[in-house]
């Protein structure tokens, strides 16, 4: 087990996620953990924390101090995860399980304990793809929803020039928003890094997350913080020992990946996906720059691998930019056993 930091946020505005291919009236549901990396590092450097961080980081020599996991959604009671993909969908007769993008994180613990699931119980939201309880309808009966916005440009020197465009955004439900771990790779790390963590979530509620935060999106308030234990959180405390034959252990992403040399991965088996990543610098040394782009695992996948998968940070900065630009690829992973479903 390690020790973490919860965080559970509830958005008092739109949030824009944008995707891979940049497209304006798209939207991603994830804020991926590479994002919520480089929104805490720019908040980090407000307070003059920044050359500490990354020492602790991503220019960290003896491994990450602090790990982040993706920003996923919540909805009253319910804490909602990628399904491992090991284990979802399940085979069902009745309810589509396989349009659930988002599995709350009770139903996945229940079914890594050999359980069954109740199909009458659940449905599946097509508006977020998230997997609700039976019986909820509207609009807003999950978490979130995508929306287009409209906005107009005005050309100043043409007062009739007017460029209307719509760009995408996610709209939360009441009593939603999303939620994230930071994981300490020590109780030391824990003390150094925890309240300053705090300091910077309070700080990116009032400047916001991710696109179009000049139109006062990407802002919340925040629910909760506090610490945590992982992998206690999402599955509850543990199984008492049996005598049963060990199994074959397996990690579950809950963040982007991107392997480290050191990381023996079994690549020909274990169950992934990739995510190619992209977007643009903000720096005052070339604001809007491209950063290189760089496929990673995605969250949800599950990897067999000889020890606990570390990941690492990558420079994306353009060649001959005047400082590095990292993209996190740090592991934060749960050892489930393996098995797989076709």
């Amino acid at each position: 087990m390690s020790d973490c930091l919860f965080v559970k946020l509830r958005p008092t505005a739109p949030w824009r996620l944008g995707p891979s291919n940049g497209a304006r009236d798209r939207t991603d549901s994830i804020c991926h953990s590479d994002t919520l990396y480089s929104a805490l590092c720019h908040a980090m450097s407000r307070f003059d924390w920044l050359q500490a961080w990354l020492g602790a980081t991503a220019e960290a020599e003896n491994g990450c101090q602090v790990r982040l996991t993706s920003m996923f959604p919540w909805q009253g009671d319910l804490t909602y995860v990628p399904g491992p993909r090991n284990i979802w969908p399940p085979a069902t007769a009745r309810l589509r399980a396989g349009g659930a993008d988002f599995v709350p994180s009770t139903l996945i613990a229940s079914l890594l304990r050999g359980e069954g699931l109740e199909e009458d119980k659940w449905e599946v939201d097509g508006l977020s793809r998230c997997l609700i309880k039976a019986g909820r309808r509207g609009a807003y009966a999950g978490p979130f929803r995508h929306a287009l916005r409209s906005s107009a440009a005005v050309d100043r020197l043409d007062a009739g020039a007017i460029g209307v465009h719509q760009t995408a955004c996610i709209e939360f439900s009441q009593n939603a928003g999303l939620w994230c771990l930071a994981e300490f790779s020590t109780g030391e790390a824990g003390e150094q890094w925890s309240a300053r963590l705090q300091s910077c979530f309070r700080l990116l509620a009032d400047s916001g997350i991710g696109g179009e935060r000049s139109r006062g999106w990407g802002h919340f308030e925040i629910e909760e913080m506090r610490a945590a234990r992982l992998p206690d959180l999402l599955l509850g405390p543990p199984a008492a020992p049996t005598e049963e034959p060990p199994v074959e252990q397996a990690y579950w992403m809950l963040s982007l990946f991107s392997p480290a040399s050191s990381d023996r991965i079994q690549w020909d088996k274990g169950t992934y996906s990739l995510i190619d990543r992209g977007g643009r610098l903000e720096s005052a040394a070339g604001w809007g720059a491209r950063k290189k782009r760089l496929r990673m695992v995605r969250e949800g996948s599950v990897l067999l691998a000889e020890e606990r998968p570390s990941g690492t940070a990558h420079n994306v900065a353009p060649d001959g930019f005047p400082h590095p630009v990292f993209r996190a690829g740090f592991a934060v992973a749960v050892a489930v056993p393996w098995s797989h479903q076709p």
